[in-house]
């Protein structure tokens, strides 16, 4: 396989760059490098899933495929009295998570170099966010949707975002079939978001 930013270690030279945004309602400053997914700025697909969230303030959150942090740290603002855990196989992706945490003053978090849930074997979540690694083939995708549902709690909720064109209705299908509950909760610009609940 060549070199994604699903590679455990990128090999791309540093390119480190500073991104200033806002999300829901709050100023982020991001620390993003070559060789990490959506490097030059907040992927439009992860905004929309981090604008419709509704995470309880004590929930257990599992963020997989965290890449430098913007989905799983506005989940942990969020979820003041809950805890984070956010997962990645991109080494560089998961210091950068560390950095960004530090640099945004978010501590509910825990941050895990994981090939998608190893790092997590045997706990239980209430929420399971991603954006799932499209390019990584639908196999890929559609094992974390297993695997969330898996570690999720009865009741508990898996929230995705993929791009209609990207198999949005074939993800939808497969949802059906492990949760028993599936909605579209938005849609914006071609990207849907599913909460699957358990």
């Amino acid at each position: 396989m060549g070199d994604h930013y699903y590679s455990s270690q990128p090999g791309a030279a540093h390119e480190r760059r500073k991104l200033e945004t806002e999300l829901r309602g709050r100023p982020f400053t991001f620390i993003s490098d070559a060789g990490v997914f959506s490097k030059t700025g907040i992927d439009y697909g992860s905004r929309v899933l981090i604008e419709a969230l509704d995470i309880a303030a004590d929930a257990r959150v599992l963020d997989v495929g965290c890449g430098y942090g913007p989905m799983g740290l506005s989940a942990a603002m969020l979820a003041p009295q809950g805890r984070v855990t956010m997962v990645d196989v991109n080494e560089r992706a998961v210091e950068l998570a560390r950095e960004n945490a530090k640099l945004n003053n978010i501590h509910n978090v825990d941050i895990r170099v994981s090939d998608l849930f190893e790092a997590v074997e045997g706990e239980k979540f209430t929420v399971v966010i991603t954006n799932p690694p499209i390019r990584a083939g639908k196999e890929t995708v559609h094992l974390i949707f297993e695997k969330a549902a898996a570690h999720l709690e009865p009741g508990g909720s898996l929230w995705i975002v993929i791009q209609k064109k990207q198999g949005a209705p074939s993800a939808k299908a497969k949802l059906e079939q492990l949760f028993e509950q599936v909605e579209e909760v938005t849609k914006d610009k071609g990207y849907r978001i599913f909460k699957a609940t358990k």
